[in-house]
């Protein structure tokens, strides 16, 4: 019975994060109490407190559920390979589509981007999310300077320069996307679109050197 109490629970916490997805993204993340949610989702309230504290904690774990898989991708392109670039660009590509082809990354995306202000409610996950993007700089960094050193890239890419670009880059391209999909499509074009920001680091050297 305790084993099927256990499935019953986690039963409710998807059901309740698959609701909030939805919720938050037609009506804001400000706009929208837990009490809200517990409605929307056909629980009680106390049933959203036994799982989650609070609005920022809900929020983590719908983060988590999209970060923490583009997080394993990052570690595996960190692994140590003849070419770090070709491995960095099928990462790139991956991160772009999977956005366009899995509704609940492209739900939590858009809700994160364009869904939710930036207050004191949330300044927990605010930090995780700026976490999640210094580690992203940082393994992209050591994927460019491999790269530097094995001859991929001229020796005067600056790795740290190129790694905060194409971090911001493909943010720019999942922000844009997200607010006018009609704009272009992402999926067909995330290959040449990467290709172009890797080619402007293989035809000129950053000034300044390379990172340490």
């Amino acid at each position: 019975m305790a084993r099927k109490t256990r499935e019953e629970a986690l039963v409710t916490r998807c059901a309740i994060l698959d609701t909030a997805e939805r919720v938050f993204r037609e009506r804001g993340v400000a706009a929208t109490s837990l009490a809200a949610i517990a409605s929307a989702a056909g629980v009680t309230r106390g049933a959203i407190y036994w799982h989650f504290r609070n609005k920022n904690d809900l929020l983590m774990a719908l983060f988590e559920r999209v970060s923490l898989p583009m997080e394993q991708m990052l570690a595996a392109a960190a692994i140590d390979t003849e070419d770090p670039l070709a491995r960095l660009r099928e990462l790139s590509i991956q991160v772009l589509r999977l956005v366009t082809r899995d509704e609940r990354t492209r739900c939590v995306f858009e809700t994160m981007l364009t869904r939710c202000e930036r207050t004191d409610e949330i300044a927990a996950l605010t930090q995780r999310q700026m976490h999640c993007r210094a580690d992203a700089v940082q393994v992209i960094q050591g994927i460019f300077r491999d790269a530097v050193r094995r001859g991929s890239l001229p020796s005067g890419v600056n790795a740290r320069r190129a790694a905060i670009g194409l971090v911001a880059y493909v943010d720019g391209l999942i922000y844009d996307w997200l607010t006018d999909p009609a704009g272009f499509d992402l999926s067909r074009e995330a290959p040449p679109l990467v290709d172009q920001f890797l080619d402007g680091l293989r035809c000129a050297a950053v000034p300044g050197g390379r990172a340490a």
